[in-house]
């Protein structure tokens, strides 16, 4: 699923752009995507993409009524400076999930056959929303009003921008492991599997460690590591969108030091990435760098091989 670096990015180059450009036409692929009944895509035409926003992992394009001649093009701070009091402001809101993805093509872009869900007609280009695989997880909400918009709150924290002391609250408030509690949007807002294992694993601390028992030390590298991991991989991923559109998004990286990395030597201390498998997901993690040396129970093979499952690294590299 598409994290905070990615949204970012995404919404980066959607502004750069769609910013200040009329809306022609808002068309509908799969009419399961719309989970909203009013207004209606209609009311979209014609109005003038003026900021975009994000809300968790939802993307959230803001559209208005520019009745003065406004230029197309113009800066995301001078439209907003403006005020919208006829009610013509409409909001879409996009929830990629796990296979969603955005793309930028030519004037009224064909939507991909089976995959194309949404398309944002601008004048000088279509935003396409598309969704591989067999389930249609992805959504569309189109609000007229923030107060429905905020009602789309999961309520976590931004991490970008939360304080130290804040973040420790919001983590300290109920007991989960760290892995859970950075995932869950009620707690952090965008992060998800494959930022939490980067983030756990620049702090050096185990994704099973409880937030009610990690000391203040532990807490300053977790908030720390959040803050650097987030930011680097937001660069990284701007370098690599740079004036066009972001080549691939994924959750899998060869710059990463933990996810997606099952047996491939930490780039730390050259100990085997380990993981842990549970529903369609799994989390990677470093032993000698985050539990001492312990290997974490995997739900399945451990209960397989009882006895024979290997308690620590050196016993599993022995």
């Amino acid at each position: 699923m598409p994290e905070l670096p990615d949204l970012t990015v995404y919404l980066e180059c959607v502004e750069r752009q769609a910013l200040g450009q009329r809306l022609r036409r808002l068309r509908l692929g799969n009419a399961f995507v719309l989970r909203t009944v009013t207004p209606r895509p209609s009311e979209f035409e014609n109005l003038v993409l003026i900021g975009t926003s994000r809300v968790g992992k939802r993307l959230v394009l803001r559209f208005a009524r520019l009745t003065d001649g406004a230029a197309h093009g113009r800066l995301a701070a001078d439209i907003d400076a403006r005020k919208h009091d006829d009610g013509s402001t409409r909001l879409a809101v996009i929830h990629l999930m796990r296979l969603g993805r955005l793309h930028w093509k030519k004037p009224d872009a064909a939507l991909p056959k089976g995959s194309g869900l949404v398309a944002f007609d601008f004048e000088r280009g279509s935003l396409l929303l598309t969704e591989s695989g067999s389930k249609r997880r992805a959504s569309l909400h189109l609000f007229d009003t923030e107060a429905a918009l905020a009602e789309q709150d999961r309520g976590g924290l931004e991490p970008l921008t939360a304080t130290l002391p804040e973040f420790a609250a919001r983590l300290r408030r109920e007991n989960f492991t760290l892995k859970r509690a950075l995932t869950m949007p009620t707690v952090l807002a965008g992060i998800g599997n494959a930022y939490s294992d980067e983030i756990l694993h620049r702090a050096q601390l185990s994704p099973f460690k409880q937030t009610q028992s990690v000391d203040d030390d532990e807490l300053r590298r977790l908030y720390d590591a959040t803050q650097t991991v987030l930011r680097e991989w937001t660069e990284r991923l701007r370098a690599a969108a740079a004036d066009g559109w972001p080549p691939k998004v994924t959750a899998f990286h060869p710059l990463m030091a933990a996810h997606g990395r099952y047996g491939e030597p930490c780039p730390v201390c050259g100990s085997k990435i380990q993981r842990v498998v549970y529903a369609d997901n799994e989390m990677n993690y470093c032993a000698r760098c985050q539990t001492g040396g312990r290997l974490l129970a995997d739900r399945a093979l451990s209960r397989l091989l009882h006895d024979s499952w290997p308690r620590t690294i050196d016993e599993a590299e022995a």
